[in-house]
């Protein structure tokens, strides 16, 4: 996310494989996709635990969020959006309500690199260093990108953009220090919503260079 403007609380039930498991949260609600057609459980989950409720409410009922949803699916990601009680301004907020490590929160963070965007999913537990990451690319200058130049070349808000899901693809650099987080966040296109993943999904995801982006 972009300075990441997100929050939650722990996870949830059956994403991934590989023996993961998680129990959603009351405050966090569940993207629809996996709805029976009668209103009852996901097909293929387990009961969910709270007052989670797997419904369209809000921010999942958003084009943006639903399309982003769908790709995954496609992509034969298991992380599903999740929508947050509120946006958060800073990593650390994201990572204090989802009860994770400010690392495991994926910032996307989008620069303008010569004129053309440069999407950085970077470790909510470091800056980046332009510098470093120009010499990466060979780029003569980056900066951070306005937010004019976000929605143009993403389609989604700061604050909400999805590692995937633009307009065109957008050349990529992946922190390596996600990799240290089983499970990493990213944004799902709005900025209270919220998917699961691992680095190593995000590097197939995102078609991503891994790097050392921070300072």
């Amino acid at each position: 996310m972009d300075e990441w403007r997100t929050r939650g609380t722990p996870l949830f039930e059956h994403l991934f494989e590989h023996g993961r498991h998680y129990s959603p949260p009351p405050t966090v609600r569940q993207s629809p996709r996996r709805r029976n057609v009668d209103g009852g459980q996901p097909a293929g989950s387990s009961p969910q635990a709270g007052n989670v409720r797997a419904v369209p409410v809000d921010a999942l009922a958003h084009p943006t969020v639903q399309r982003i949803a769908a790709l995954l699916r496609s992509l034969g990601a298991p992380g599903e959006p999740l929508e947050l009680p509120a946006s958060a301004p800073t990593a650390t907020a994201a990572a204090d309500q989802l009860g994770c490590s400010v690392g495991a929160i994926a910032n996307s963070l989008l620069f303008d690199a010569d004129s053309a965007p440069l999407l950085v999913l970077t470790s909510g537990a470091h800056r980046v260093d332009t510098h470093r990451v120009a010499g990466l690319i060979g780029a003569k200058s980056v900066g951070r990108a306005s937010a004019d130049f976000v929605r143009a070349s993403t389609g989604m808000p700061i604050g909400g953009v999805a590692p995937l899901g633009h307009p065109v693809p957008i050349r990529t650099l992946v922190d390596l220090w996600l990799a240290e987080h089983p499970v990493v966040w990213a944004a799902a296109g709005h900025p209270h919503t919220v998917f699961p993943t691992t680095y190593g999904e995000l590097l197939r995801l995102t078609g991503g260079t891994p790097a050392e982006v921070g300072a």
